[in-house]
């Protein structure tokens, strides 16, 4: 069976750009309302975003193999998205490694420190910031619509 990395990267890609916003939020949520159970919840979902996150940068190879000789691709925009994809990812697995710190902070003390729920919603949100720009640059390799300048002034209509 052939498969295609482009196309598989390009699916996978959006459990953690949408993923991170929805946590971002039900995290915010959980602060407002003081709620254990949903900061729980959250915690959880932020460790599986950031293992998923794993395979979303290792396909990020194979998909350069399958566009690179694709018109209008070039090598410029694949690096911009593969060297941003790396600190992406190591935002990510911190991310994921406060919450599983803070997991484990509530199986030891019964409770998570609002300290660490606070220093995993800030690294949420650089997060989230990171994985929106990195999947912007991605996007910039095929769709020429988004890239800096391409629709000049129209876009001031």
């Amino acid at each position: 069976m052939n498969i295609n990395w482009a196309h598989v990267h390009l699916m996978i890609n959006h459990i953690p750009v949408i993923g991170m916003i929805g946590i971002m939020l039900l995290l915010a949520y959980a602060l407002i309302r003081k709620s254990e159970e949903v900061k729980i919840v959250s915690f959880g979902l932020l460790v599986l975003v950031a293992l998923a996150t794993i395979p979303v940068f290792l396909t990020g190879e194979r998909a350069e193999d399958a566009v690179k000789q694709l018109p209008g691709v070039t090598e410029a925009f694949i690096g911009r998205h593969e060297e941003a994809a790396e600190y992406t990812l190591i935002l990510m697995l911190l991310v994921g490694a406060a919450a599983l710190a803070g997991l484990i902070l509530l199986r030891i003390k019964g409770s998570v420190p609002k300290t660490i729920v606070i220093l995993v919603l800030v690294l949420s949100l650089l997060a989230t910031a990171a994985v929106g720009f990195t999947a912007n640059l991605g996007g910039e390799i095929r769709h020429t619509e988004i890239r800096a300048g391409a629709l000049g002034k129209e876009i001031h209509r």
